[in-house]
């Protein structure tokens, strides 16, 4: 039986959590992956960690989310990206907010 919450359906949403490391604060870097997400039809949020990694949680279908991976491990132009680390949150059982920086 589809998920429902709110009387959205969310059986065909993902949601995945990526951390991103390499030079990817100070870069506009958050900027960028909220553009990308929202061209892309993405919900969800971006933010810097303390660590100096960005953390980015996206739900959407499977091909936006790669593509949004995909962007991420390209970053923007002066983004020198290492590693992506994806994990899917797979009891995620509410929709997102649309998409935007958070702090």
């Amino acid at each position: 039986m589809p998920q429902r919450t709110g009387g959205v359906d969310l059986s065909d949403k993902r949601v995945v959590r990526m951390r991103i490391s390499g030079r990817v604060q100070g870069v506009f870097f958050r900027v960028y992956t909220r553009d990308e997400a929202r061209r892309l039809g993405l919900k969800g949020w971006v933010r810097n960690l303390p660590d100096g990694r960005v953390e980015v949680l996206a739900q959407g279908d499977s091909g936006q989310l790669r593509a949004l991976e995909s962007f991420c491990r390209q970053g923007p132009p002066n983004a020198r990206v290492q590693d992506v680390e994806v994990t899917e949150e797979s009891n995620w059982a509410q929709e997102l907010p649309a998409f935007e920086i958070t702090y």
